[in-house]
C-alpha cells in the first residue's frame, strides 16, 4: 500500500474534542479537517472501540487522507466507550443512535462544515451508519457500510438460520473486555477512576440478553433495518467480503433499498477493503472520494453511472486457512437481482448430484458432534490463518454428494440453495450445508455453507418443533458467494448435522433422513455479461501516514486441535496475544492485550460442549498501571444454557473491583 505525505490541503486534528448530547453527556472525538478552506462536508465514523488506542491504526490512515482531499472527519467513541461519558450496556441501543443523530446535527451546525455530512464504518460503525440512516437526519446525505447488515437476527454474530453461533459468547467475552476499559486520565482528568469504576459495576454480562432472546423477537429487530428499508433515503455504498461473516447482506440491500445505491464485494475478510487480506486489495480510499465528491460536493464523478455491483468472482486455489491473495477477476452487475443469473440445479441421487431427477429414495446420516474442524471461524479477520481447510477432512462426519467433472466452466454469483425433503429423529435438529469445489487431485475447497435450525423451518419469530419421522420441505440458502468452477472439477455438497465450533449442538445426536428423489441443490449460473469489460480496475491501494507507535513486544497467534485417544474428547485452543504498543504522542501511553480461547465436545455427546475464553486488557503511562481481566464459560444441558463470567480489574496491581456473573436460560428448541 502507498503512504501518501502531500495532499491538496494541509491536515490539522483536533484531539480531544467534546461534543455535548441533549442529556449533558460528553462525547470524546478526533477531529481531522483541512487547513485554510471555506466550510467543508464532514464524515463521521462512530464506534465504542477506543479512538486513541484502539482503532487508531487504521483510523490514521484514512481520516488523515480524506481530510487532504478537502473533508472534515470526526471519529467518535460513543457513549460508555473510550473517553465518553457514560456506561455501555448492549450494542446498537436507540440511545447510541440518538447520540448520533445529535452528534450529525453538530457537525451540520459547524462553521467549518458545509451541512452536508456522510457517515463511513466497518463492523458496528457499518451497522449504525445504516441504523443512522434510517433515522433520516436531514445533513446525512450518504453512507458506506462495510461488512454490515441490515437484519441482527439472521447474518450476526449471534444466530445463523436460527441455530445459536458459538461466536455470540465470544463476542460477549470481547465486549466483556473493552466495555470496562478505563478512559485516558489525560483525556478526562482525575474523574477517570470514578468513570472507570462506573463501567465496571453497571455495563454487565450482555451475554442474558442475548440467550434471552434465541427467536427473532422485537429485541433483534430494533436495529433491523430491514424491517422498514424504505425509511433509508441517503445514498448507500455497501461493502463486503467473501471471506467475511457479512456479505450476504450487500445483495439484499441492493435489491430491497429505494434510494440510490452501490454494492462493492471483493475477496476480504473483515478489515477495510484498502489493507484487507486475503487480497487483492484496492484503492477503497480513493473510491469512496469519488463517492463522497458525489453526493457531499456535487461532483460529478462518474461513480452513480456506472454498474450498480462490483463482485470478485474467485478461482479455485488449493485449501489453506490463510491466503495473501485470491486469484479471480472482476464482473459488473448493471442491476441487483440480475438478469444474467439462471438456476443451475443438481438433483440429490444415492449416486451423487444429478443433472436431470431420479427416483425417490431415502438416506440416513448422522454426524459426530466434531464435524466443522475445518470449517474455519463463523467470520475471519484474515490475518492469521482463521479461514476454513480442505474439505476433505470433514468427509467421514457428512453425507456427501458429488458431480460429475463440469464439462465447462460455471460461474456462480449469488446465494446457492437447498431445496430439500427431510425428516428427523428428534424435535430440535440442525442442518449444515457445505458447497465444495473438488480439483482433480480430490482437494475440497469451500466455496459457502448454510446452517438451519430445522424448528426455524418456516419462521425465526415462531419456531415450531418437529414431529420425528414426519417429511418437511424446507429450503437452506447459503452464504452468498462469487466463484468459477473450472471445466473438470466437481461440485460436491456435504450434509451434516453439526458444525462445531462455529454451532452450538442440538441438545440430543440427531439421525436425519434425506429423501433425494425430491431434493435439488440450485446454483446461481451467471452468464458472461458485456458489462464486466466496461470498468477499469480499481486504484492500487494508497492511504495516509501510519500512526507513530513503538511496538514494545510482538503479537503472537497459535490454533491448535488435539484429540485425547483414550476419551475421544477433541478441543481447540486458540491464542492470541496483541503485544505490547507505546504511543508516543500519547505521552507514552502503553496498551496490551492478548485472550486465550478453549472449545471442546466429546464426538457422542452434544452435551459435553464447553467454552472458556479469557481476556486481559492493560494500560499505563510513567507510574500508573491499569489491568482488566475477563473470563467466560458456557456449557449447556438438555434444557438449559449455562454460562458465568467474571471481571476483575486492577490499579497499580491492587485488585479494585470484582464483578462475578451466572445465568441458566431455557433452551427455547435451539
Amino acid at each position: 500500500m502507498k503512504t501518501v505525505t502531500e495532499f491538496p490541503n494541509e491536515v490539522e486534528k483536533l484531539d480531544p474534542v467534546f461534543i455535548e448530547m441533549p442529556d449533558g453527556v460528553r462525547l470524546a472525538a478526533t477531529i481531522w479537517r483541512p487547513v485554510g478552506t471555506g466550510p467543508v462536508p464532514a464524515i463521521l465514523e462512530y464506534l465504542p472501540y477506543r479512538r486513541r488506542d484502539g482503532t487508531t491504526a487504521r483510523d490514521e490512515l484514512t481520516h488523515p487522507y480524506f481530510a487532504g482531499h478537502g473533508y472534515a472527519c470526526i471519529r467518535v467513541d460513543i457513549r460508555g466507550s473510550g473517553d465518553s461519558d457514560g456506561v455501555l450496556t448492549d450494542e446498537y441501543l436507540p440511545q447510541e443512535q440518538e447520540d448520533a443523530v445529535a452528534v450529525i446535527n453538530w457537525l451540520a451546525d459547524q462553521d467549518w462544515c458545509s451541512g452536508q455530512v456522510g457517515m463511513i464504518g466497518i463492523s458496528w460503525g457499518g451497522f449504525n451508519g445504516l441504523q443512522v440512516a434510517a433515522r433520516r437526519p436531514e445533513p446525512l446525505k450518504a453512507i458506506v457500510t462495510i461488512c454490515s447488515t441490515d437484519d441482527r437476527y439472521a447474518d450476526d454474530i449471534h444466530y445463523m438460520g436460527g441455530a445459536l453461533l458459538m461466536d455470540n459468547p465470544w463476542w460477549h467475552s470481547y465486549m466483556l473486555s473493552i466495555n470496562t476499559s478505563p478512559p485516558d486520565p489525560d483525556v478526562v482528568g482525575q474523574r477517570w477512576r470514578d468513570m472507570w469504576r462506573e463501567r465496571l459495576r453497571g455495563s454487565g454480562f450482555w451475554l442474558d440478553a442475548w440467550l434471552r432472546h434465541q427467536r427473532r423477537d422485537a429485541y433483534w429487530q430494533q436495529g433491523s433495518v430491514c424491517e422498514d428499508l424504505g425509511a433509508i433515503e441517503a445514498a448507500v455504498y455497501a461493502v463486503g467480503g467473501w471471506a467475511d461473516g457479512y456479505s450476504n447482506a450487500v445483495f439484499r440491500l441492493l435489491e430491497g433499498l429505494d434510494c440510490p445505491k452501490k454494492g462493492l464485494i471483493g475477496p476480504w475478510a473483515h478489515k477495510y477493503p484498502h489493507f484487507a487480506k486475503p487480497g487483492p486489495a484496492i484503492g477503497f480510499l480513493q473510491e469512496c472520494l469519488r463517492w463522497w465528491d458525489y453526493w457531499l460536493k456535487g461532483i460529478e464523478t462518474g461513480v452513480m453511472a456506472e454498474p450498480q455491483l462490483r463482485a470478485w468472482v474467485q478461482e479455485y486455489v488449493p485449501p489453506a486457512p490463510f491466503y495473501e491473495e485470491r486469484p479471480g477477476v472482476w464482473v459488473a452487475e448493471e442491476s441487483w437481482p440480475s438478469n444474467t443469473i439462471s438456476s443451475q440445479d443438481f438433483f440429490l441421487s444415492p449416486e451423487g448430484l444429478a443433472g436431470t431427477p431420479v427416483a425417490q429414495s431415502e438416506i440416513q446420516f448422522s454426524s459426530p458432534q466434531d464435524t466443522g474442524t475445518y470449517g474455519g471461524r463463523w467470520c475471519a479477520f484474515g490475518l492469521d490463518p482463521d479461514g476454513p481447510g480442505d474439505q476433505r477432512g470433514e468427509e467421514g462426519g457428512s453425507l456427501i454428494f458429488e458431480g460429475n467433472p463440469l464439462p465447462q466452466d460455471m460461474v456462480c454469483l449469488g446465494a446457492p440453495e437447498i431445496d430439500l425433503v427431510v425428516s428427523s429423529d428428534q424435535r430440535v435438529a440442525n442442518l449444515v450445508a457445505v458447497l465444495s469445489d473438488v480439483a482433480p487431485d480430490g482437494t475440497a475447497l469451500r466455496v459457502s455453507y448454510g446452517v438451519l435450525n430445522l424448528t426455524h423451518r418456516d419462521s425465526h419469530a415462531e419456531p415450531e418443533a418437529l414431529e420425528p419421522g414426519t417429511p418437511y420441505r424446507v429450503q437452506l440458502k447459503l452464504n452468498d458467494c462469487g466463484h468459477r468452477f473450472a471445466a473438470g472439477h466437481k461440485v460436491r455438497l456435504a450434509l451434516s448435522t453439526a458444525y462445531w465450533p462455529i454451532v452450538w449442538p442440538s441438545p440430543a445426536p440427531v439421525i436425519l433422513t434425506v429423501h433425494a428423489g425430491e431434493s435439488r441443490l440450485c446454483l446461481p449460473n451467471r452468464a458472461a455479461s458485456q458489462t464486466d469489460t466496461v470498468l477499469a480496475d480499481f486504484k492500487a491501494p494508497e492511504a495516509a501516514q501510519p500512526v507513530h507507535a513503538d511496538r514494545l513486544k510482538p503479537d503472537r497467534f497459535e490454533n491448535r486441535f488435539e484429540r485425547d485417544v483414550v476419551t475421544g474428547r477433541i478441543s481447540q485452543e486458540v491464542v492470541i496475544d496483541e503485544g505490547q504498543t507505546r504511543y508516543p504522542d500519547l505521552d507514552g501511553w502503553i496498551v496490551a492485550s492478548g485472550r486465550t480461547e478453549r472449545y471442546s465436545i466429546q464426538p457422542d455427546d452434544p452435551l459435553s460442549c464447553t467454552l472458556d475464553i479469557t481476556w486481559f486488557e492493560e494500560w499505563s503511562r510513567g507510574p500508573l498501571q491499569m489491568r482488566s481481566e475477563t473470563s467466560t464459560h458456557m456449557h449447556a444441558t438438555a434444557t438449559h444454557f449455562v454460562a458465568e463470567g467474571r471481571l476483575c480489574a486492577f490499579e497499580n496491581g491492587e485488585e479494585i473491583e470484582t464483578r462475578t456473573y451466572d445465568c441458566r436460560i431455557k433452551r427455547d428448541l435451539v
